[in-house]
């Protein structure tokens, strides 16, 4: 069984990009509430992009804005000519309309690829990037050698950042495409080459009711009561039945991080 390192991967791509003339723009980054898991994210984000010269910039608003006040200043920002690139970091307090907020950000300066023109365009392969989450399977995909072709794949969680790019990127490439959300039959699992989840819930996915060689790439983040941070998956009591999995923490994440490093250069070349 291969435990992958996303930061191994993640140092590869930062490396790569150090090798290009940095953005002369500011990537933004709108932040409302504490959530910490947002907050943990984009700490990560700015180490890499000090790291590659970047002026990153993170724009905090209070927990209880309102949904016509963030849109404002996603429109404010958006606006700016001096931002090459913005993120609205998800997810926002259950009372925003996430939908309102991100698609303000204008097609050219969505690095996540959240806005409806952004996802109207990778719909029909015309975007000129790929969201984070998509680009992040695509590069473990390459690097595992892994045949979609001739897989059964199983995308559990189905939310705007991971489940449901990376269902609409995988519709004609697999064998057989389940798409699942948290409250579906996990037996089916068992029938899966290839599970990718992004549900955010303590050990939804168990390595024990997976085929045995499986690969296992868990987005999922989710922070216990006691601040302990683990992904989706549960590898069991037979954790080397896998082929290769993410771990929690450093498996995904970094891998993002790098991605949307990359997404920003690519929009400002």
């Amino acid at each position: 069984m291969q435990k992958i390192s996303g930061k191994e991967i993640s140092r590869e791509i930062i490396e790569s990009l150090k090798e290009r003339p940095a953005p002369q723009k500011i990537l933004g980054a709108i932040l409302v509430g504490e959530n910490p898991a947002s907050v943990s994210f984009l700490k990560k984000k700015k180490e890499v992009a000090d790291e590659l010269g970047i002026d990153f910039r993170i724009y905090e608003f209070p927990g209880d804005i309102k949904n016509d006040d963030i849109r404002k200043e996603v429109v404010k920002l958006a606006g700016n000519k001096k931002i090459g690139g913005l993120v609205v970091q998800l997810p926002l307090p259950e009372a925003l309309n996430k939908y309102y907020a991100v698609n303000a950000i204008p097609r050219e300066k969505d690095v996540d690829v959240l806005g409806e023109r952004a996802i109207g365009a990778f719909y029909h392969n015309r975007n000129l990037v790929l969201p984070p989450s998509v680009a992040t399977v695509e590069e473990i995909l390459k690097r595992q050698e892994f045949d979609l072709g001739k897989s059964n794949v199983a995308v559990v969680g189905l939310g705007d950042l991971v489940g449901r790019p990376i269902g609409l990127w995988l519709t004609g490439k697999c064998g057989e495409l389940v798409l699942l959300d948290s409250k579906s039959d996990s037996n089916v699992l068992i029938r899966a080459d290839l599970i990718i989840s992004g549900v955010g819930m303590a050990g939804i996915v168990k390595g024990d009711d997976l085929k045995e060689g499986a690969g296992v790439i868990d987005f999922g983040y989710y922070y216990s009561p006691e601040g302990k941070l683990s992904g989706d998956l549960s590898l069991g009591d037979e954790p080397d039945k896998l082929a290769f999995y993410t771990p929690t923490p450093g498996g995904t994440g970094p891998i993002l991080v790098a991605k949307l490093m990359e997404n920003f250069y690519k929009l400002n070349a």
